[in-house]
């Protein structure tokens, strides 16, 4: 895989639109990614993952906050990404979904997500030549080109040096972590859980099982009323079941001969019960003839009352009759005196018959007829001046209303003029704000440099100071190694005579003689203090690199605050800051009143012509009210001739109309109540004539006598009941009496129940608890038996279960680094332990170089101490000293070069294990400053190893140094308005 070039535009810090050319940036095959803190060098590794695989390393993606912040609200966040892959170029280009002001009102719309892939040149076979938009398939197409995952691809083309820093120091429970990680081994994580899972899941089930086993025994045991025994229940379940068998048997011959005792009892009971039944009947017949013989005297009066008040009923309707046309009489009379004192209150006369009375309220009905038609006009001439004060008010109103109209209208052009000239002030504040703010930023901003100017100067005195004094130190350090391994190589043969014994071969010549052996003219140096020296000299050659790089950061920042001071005064830039700010205050308050008094221009404009369609108005008003009214007043004062003389002596004409109306209501309703008073006297003659007839029918002397004779229909029918019923029980009884059965019976016979019924009693209750103690002794028999094949099954299916549990448990515990596993190592402990043993033998390789051989990885898989899990040791070997010693003693360089193997040897075997594209291009991230020159030197002729074959190598760093080493740089300039690129080459 090769990048060739990276577009992003609103992405992070980048503002607008940057630019990464890989071509050009690639063409060494090393280039440098440099800027400053937070100006977003890390952002372009992020944007080529987000467009990979719309995901970004780390803590970083789990913000999913993409967009800039300074972008401008229209400009759209958008990551392009150009790149081969086995040999075919394609271009991805996506955007993220993101919060963006609403183009109208207020608020925020989702901008959504969206992908595309596109081919450049001929697409490759088994892919649509027009590309990919959808983000699920842009994935797999990237995933299958490339071989491998996001998460794979992060650990081998961004190479994390961070977490191979933490994982050299970590303990084997943090190890794990930065693994697992690192390799992806959830999967292996998920089976031991699954192992877990699956055997706490089982012995539920076992427990479950074996509950309901026990559950058996216990119920077998309650039936059985017998505590189970814990050996032996097979042989103990047949023995009880044996003894209920026999219960049974023993059970049906006493419910047998109970039975038939209790047949014979109450066999004896019911022939007693029978013969007591016919006694009883006979006396009760004898009773009720008795007491119907005493009442015989009664029955016959009640039957003479019955007949008198037959014969009276007639007379009794007639009579009631009479009483009813004499009340009629009486109220049409009473009526009648009501309506002649009602026509009389109305001035007319009451005499005359009802002839008459109708034929006078005919004359006047008509004569109220013709006043219909005057009253109506009444009405409407009411109404009519009532119009006309109505218009007289209205052409009043609407005069007034002319004579204010025009006065507004007069005074409304010098008010519009006033307002547009606030408005166009107001707007024209507002277009100077946005370059006083940037303004007023500037020299704020600039007033900032100015106070931290003095001090940047004093630090940088300070660091050249510092730097003359490590200078010195370190010349000085380096002068006495030198003199101090002078006087060694001069004292060397004196330090070798030292050690020649006379008669022994010397260590140089050979020769046993030694004549004249080598006197030390001066004192010597031992090989303790030359290596001192040489320590002390690294000290003060790192120190003094410090100093120069603190003095080259001190110059830059003192360099970077004049330029942009130009020249000016920390009290020049802020009696400038003050007016800038006070002028802004001034036109931002100005501004702020645009839109009221724009909102002010509008309405006075609208009002104008408002004010000249009401004024039309109300003179149009004024004209319509004026000529109603005139026309309205003839008319009124022609239609008061004509009702004036209809009225006569009434207030009105509606008066005298309503007067006659009433005397003719009146006069109706007399003739009507003295038509009925007659009609009442002939009917009520009528009626007395034909009560005097039915007496004399009901051969009654009197009136008088035949209503004491009559009865109401109820009590009559009641008495003939009682005489009905009387003679109908006299029947029954007698029929009772001569019934075959009771032939020979006396009311004076005895019969012994009691006795009878206490021996069917007690038979009954010997037989029902016979067949209570059958039926208890079956059910118990019954249930026993079936609890006895229910546990017999619940046992048999018990015991394979047992045994599969015991040896799942024994598995599981061996995965999960516990039981019989020896090395307390987990499955998934088990595969990150090979994992790390072939990355170890992978890094050994560029650990081995750039230490210059002396050191290497070794992995261990022994178990922790007090039974800890083991398996993944890493550990150095130092040739040196040829001690194994832990990656904590490590300095910060050497743990720098630990960690830098660590991740290229990472990236060997994820890419060889995956089966991946080959991968061109890599970034390695910080480091490089823990280092001295020489190993510095030496780490970087193994990145120029990586580079071979046409590879590209992409250095994340601050290092001052490896801007002079590596001439292709990419510069990360961080600004207020966003950061920007910049391709720098020597």
């Amino acid at each position: 895989m090769r990048l060739h070039r990276l577009e992003v535009t609103a992405f992070g810090p980048y503002a607008g639109r940057e630019v990464v050319d890989f071509d050009v940036l690639g063409a060494d095959g090393l280039f440098l990614l440099h800027g400053d803190t937070g100006a977003g060098k890390t952002t372009l590794l992020d944007a080529v993952a987000f467009a990979l695989f719309n995901s970004v390393p780390g803590a970083r993606g789990e913000t999913k906050r993409l967009r800039c912040d300074l972008a401008d609200p229209d400009q759209v966040t958008e990551v392009a990404l150009e790149l081969t892959v086995q040999g075919q170029r394609l271009r991805i280009v996506r955007n993220p979904e993101y919060l963006r002001p609403k183009r109208r009102g207020d608020g925020f719309t989702k901008q959504q997500a969206k992908v595309s892939l596109t081919w450049v040149g001929a697409a490759p076979s088994g892919y649509a030549a027009d590309g990919v938009t959808r983000n699920d398939e842009v994935a797999r197409t990237v995933e299958r080109l490339l071989g491998m995952n996001h998460k794979q691809f992060f650990q081998v083309v961004l190479l994390p040096q961070g977490e191979f820093a933490r994982f050299l120091r970590a303990d084997t429970a943090e190890r794990e972590d930065l693994l697992e990680r690192l390799f992806s081994t959830e999967r292996f994580g998920d089976i031991e859980h699954w192992f877990v899972n699956l055997r706490t899941e089982r012995y539920q089930e076992l427990q479950k099982q074996r509950l309901a086993t026990q559950n058996w025994v216990t119920r077998f045991a309650q039936v059985a009323k017998a505590e189970a025994p814990e050996d032996e229940q097979i042989d103990w379940v047949a023995g009880i079941c044996l003894d209920a068998v026999s219960q049974v048997e023993a059970a049906k011959l006493a419910e047998y001969q109970a039975r038939g005792i209790r047949e014979k009892a109450e066999a004896v009971l019911d022939e007693r019960k029978a013969m007591a039944e016919r006694v009883r009947r006979v006396r009760t017949a004898h009773a009720k003839l008795a007491e119907l013989a005493a009442t015989e005297g009664q029955r016959e009066l009640w039957g003479a009352e019955v007949a008198a008040a037959k014969r009276a009923a007639g007379v009794a309707d007639a009579a009631a009759q009479l009483r009813k046309r004499a009340d009629q009489l009486t109220r049409a009379r009473r009526l009648e005196q009501v309506q002649e004192r009602a026509l009389e209150t109305l001035r007319q006369s009451a005499t005359g018959s009802a002839a008459e009375l109708r034929a006078t309220a005919g004359a006047l009905r008509e004569e109220a007829g013709t006043l219909a038609g005057l009253v109506a006009e009444a009405e409407q001439q009411r109404q009519d001046r009532v119009r006309i004060s109505e218009l007289a008010d209205a052409a009043r109103y609407a005069g007034k209303r002319v004579e204010e109209l025009t006065g507004k209208i007069e005074e409304l052009p010098a008010r519009l003029e006033r307002l547009r000239g606030k408005a166009n002030d107001a707007l024209a504040a507002e277009a100077k704000l946005a370059g006083l703010r940037l303004a007023a930023e500037e020299l704020a901003k600039a007033l900032r440099d100015a106070e931290e100017l003095p001090g940047a100067q004093k630090s940088f005195a300070l660091a050249e100071t510092a730097l003359r004094d490590a200078v010195d130190a370190h010349q000085h350090a380096r002068d006495h190694r030198q003199n101090l391994r002078e006087r060694r190589l001069d004292g060397m043969a004196a330090e070798l005579a030292a050690d020649l014994v006379p008669g022994q071969a010397c260590a140089v010549c050979g020769s046993a003689e030694h004549p004249a052996p080598a006197m030390p003219m001066l004192a010597l140096v031992d090989e303790k203090q030359e290596k001192a020296a040489e320590e002390a000299e690294k000290r003060a050659e790192a120190a003094r690199e410090h100093a120069q790089i603190a003095k080259l950061d001190a110059e830059k920042l003192v360099a970077a605050l004049e330029e942009r001071l130009h020249g000016r005064t920390r009290e020049d830039l802020a009696a400038e800051v003050a007016a800038a700010r006070a002028e802004l205050s001034s036109v931002s308050e100005l501004a702020a009143l645009r839109a009221r008094w724009e909102r002010e221009t509008r309405q006075a404009e609208a009002e104008s012509g408002q004010l000249a369609d009401q004024l039309n108005q109300a003179e149009q008003d004024v004209v319509k009210a004026e000529t109603g009214q005139n026309s309205l007043a003839e008319q009124v004062a022609e239609r008061d001739r004509r009702l004036e003389e209809a009225r006569g002596e009434h207030a009105d004409v509606g008066a005298r109309r309503a007067h006659l109306l009433s005397v003719v209501s009146a006069l109706d309703a007399l003739a009507e109540a003295r038509t009925a008073v007659a009609t009442a006297e002939r009917e009520c003659e009528e009626q007395r004539e034909a009560v005097d007839a039915a007496v004399r029918q009901a051969e009654f002397a009197t009136l008088e006598e035949a209503q004491a004779a009559a009865k109401p229909a109820q009590v009559i029918a009641d008495l003939e009941a009682r005489i009905t019923s009387a003679r109908t029980e006299e029947a029954h009884v007698r029929s009772v009496l001569a019934e075959p059965e009771l032939t020979g019976v006396t009311p004076d016979d005895v019969v012994d129940l009691e006795s009878a019924m206490d021996a069917a009693r007690r038979a009954r209750a010997e037989a029902e608890l016979a067949v209570s103690t059958l039926q208890a002794a079956e059910s118990r028999s019954r249930e026993l038996s079936d609890l006895a094949g229910k546990m017999s099954e619940a046992m048999t299916e018990l015991a394979p279960v047992e045994e599969e549990f015991a040896e799942l448990k024994a598995l599981a515990e061996v995965v999960n680094g516990r039981g019989q596993n020896a090395r307390k190592m987990s499955l998934r402990s088990y595969v990150l332990a090979a994992r790390l043993e072939e990355v170890a033998l992978a890094a050994t390789f560029r650990l081995s170089t750039m230490s210059q051989g002396r050191y290497s990885f070794v992995h261990s898989d022994a178990a922790g101490s007090r039974g800890t899990r083991g398996g993944l040791g890493l550990d150095v070997l130092d040739d040196y000293s040829g001690t194994v010693r832990p990656a904590k003693t490590l300095s910060g360089g050497e743990s720098f070069l630990a960690s830098l193997a660590l991740a290229l040897g990472l990236a060997d075997v994820v890419a060889a294990e995956t089966g991946g594209a080959l991968l061109d291009t890599l970034f390695v991230d910080e480091g490089f400053g823990t280092l001295d020159a020489e190993t510095l030197d030496i780490v970087m002729n193994v990145l120029d190893e990586l580079r071979a074959g046409g590879r590209v190598v992409g250095l994340v760093s601050h290092v001052e140094e490896l801007r002079h080493r590596i001439p292709t740089r990419l510069r990360v300039r961080k600004a207020r308005t966003g950061s920007t690129l910049e391709i720098q080459t020597a």
